[in-house]
């Protein structure tokens, strides 16, 4: 497949990782079990498509550090010869997040320092360095600079977004989590120059104010629903909302909604949940890239996000493309 590959821009961040026994109340002990660094923000996605496909080629744009964190970002990224880091620039503090993992409960609790990633915008993203098919950028609400006012297209993210589509890319964002009085602004201005949007169910209620869940699984009409704000506010070519459970999509062009379950994983499996949202989004966006229908490529993003909780991180249990179509047909033929 001859393309010129995805862009990831944005946060790239420096992760720690504590494998705790669990995570104790405030002011009560707990014991570390082991100690582990990472790449993350859009290292993970990185990381991810580049254990999927080799060959594709992935540029960054991004900040890392002048710091050990920073070196050690580039160092797990320049692993991959497929991925061009000409366009990371080295200055500063590097973003990074202390990350709790409680082997009790597989879950994370985090605690970042945003540093680069409050600094990032269009400045240092040298457009001749990123001739793609598809950019990426990661993650709203967490990109102060990002995220401010722009006169003439809303938000300074929606200017790069328009930049990349003039430049003949499609383009695609994901965001964090995070509640703030701006946010339903700062969503809406990117929207309208995005292709592909990629959200959870936490996510799509803070963009669209629409509680897609009835109780712990995703309510197909709620979130039919809001996909469709979703489009209605910009996004040209798939809005998809996934959470534990399941995914729905919508495909914007022909209005068609795709339902597809997540694979079926043993809770006694899991080695952690750090990144498998990244990996469900590098699914949609690989496949995206490949030129493959909206429902092939929630089918592939279910497994790409499945195999990931195999792993300590986001990308260590990852395969090849044909590896991860294998064990969806394997985790289905389980159902």
């Amino acid at each position: 497949m001859a393309g010129k590959g995805i862009t990831y821009a944005g946060s790239l961040v420096a992760d720690t990782f504590h494998f705790i026994e669990y995570y104790p109340q405030e002011g009560m002990q707990t014991h570390i079990v082991d100690t582990k660094h990472f790449v993350g923000g859009i290292g993970n996605n990185i990381s991810q498509l580049a254990h999927i496909d080799p060959t594709i080629p992935i540029h960054v744009s991004a900040i890392a550090g002048l710091d050990e964190g920073g070196d050690r970002s580039i160092d797990m990224l320049s692993a991959y010869p497929n991925v061009d880091l000409s366009n990371v620039t080295r200055e500063g503090e590097s973003s990074m997040t202390l990350v709790m993992n409680s082997l009790e409960s597989k879950q994370r609790t985090f605690f970042s320092r945003p540093s680069s990633s409050v600094k990032f915008n269009e400045s240092y993203i040298d457009w001749d360095k990123l001739d793609c098919d598809i950019f990426h950028l990661e993650y709203l609400l967490a990109l102060a600079s990002c995220d401010a006012d722009d006169e003439e297209y809303g938000t300074h993210a929606a200017r790069i977004l328009h930049d990349a589509r003039q430049r003949g890319m499609r383009t695609s964002v994901d965001i964090v989590s995070k509640r703030n009085d701006r946010a339903h602004h700062i969503v809406s201005c990117a929207l309208r120059y995005t292709d592909y949007c990629v959200i959870n169910e936490v996510e799509t209620q803070i963009a669209t104010g629409i509680d897609v869940m009835d109780g712990d699984a995703i309510d197909v009409g709620r979130a039919t629903e809001a996909l469709k704000q979703l489009a209605s506010m910009g996004t040209t070519t798939w809005a998809v909302i996934h959470c534990s459970g399941m995914a729905v999509g919508y495909d914007c062009a022909t209005g068609k909604v795709e339902a597809v379950q997540s694979l079926p994983i043993a809770r006694e499996e899991i080695l952690g949940t750090n990144g498998a949202g990244d990996a469900y989004n590098t699914g949609i966006l690989y496949q995206a890239y490949k030129g493959s229908d909206l429902a092939c490529a929630m089918r592939f993003a279910a497994a790409t996000a499945g195999l990931s909780l195999l792993g300590e991180n986001g990308y260590a249990a990852l395969l090849p493309e044909q590896g991860i179509w294998d064990f969806e047909a394997e985790r289905r033929a389980q159902a």
